[in-house]
């Protein structure tokens, strides 16, 4: 496989690391999130955030990492896990950011996409030109 093709690759791989990533988040919104100073416990959700490191020879390789902090206190009285002040842990996940991390992911994966067929395309011109 060509350079730019890997690079391409590695930039939709990370690019929908993104998207799983966030999509998690987002669909543990209103999740029990940890408590303050604790452990992470089962049933308890830890947001992450992708960060992207660039590889070696070209490319980028996509981590997930978890949120610091994991979880912020929101008011719900009637909530059955609030404490004696109404407070529940909830995950420290801001739906308008991963929209925005959403749409930017998309976009990047369609640049890398376009990136690849772009490149089919110029090495079938070549080979059409060579016969």
């Amino acid at each position: 496989m060509s350079s730019i093709n890997s690079v391409a690759l590695s930039g939709l791989l990370a690019q929908s690391k993104r998207l799983e990533v966030s999509a998690s988040n987002v669909a543990n919104l209103r999740s029990t999130g940890v408590k303050p100073g604790a452990q992470p416990q089962p049933g308890e959700f830890v947001p992450h955030q992708v960060a992207l490191k660039s590889r070696a020879g070209g490319g980028v390789e996509a981590v997930a990492v978890p949120v610091n902090p994991p979880s912020v206190p929101a008011f719900e009285p009637g909530a059955p896990d609030a404490d004696a002040n109404g407070l529940v842990a909830r995950p420290n996940v801001q739906l308008e950011r991963e929209v925005v991390n959403q749409l930017d992911a998309r976009r990047n994966f369609q640049a890398n996409l376009k990136v690849i067929e772009t490149q089919d395309r110029l090495l079938g011109d070549l080979l059409d030109i060579i016969s």
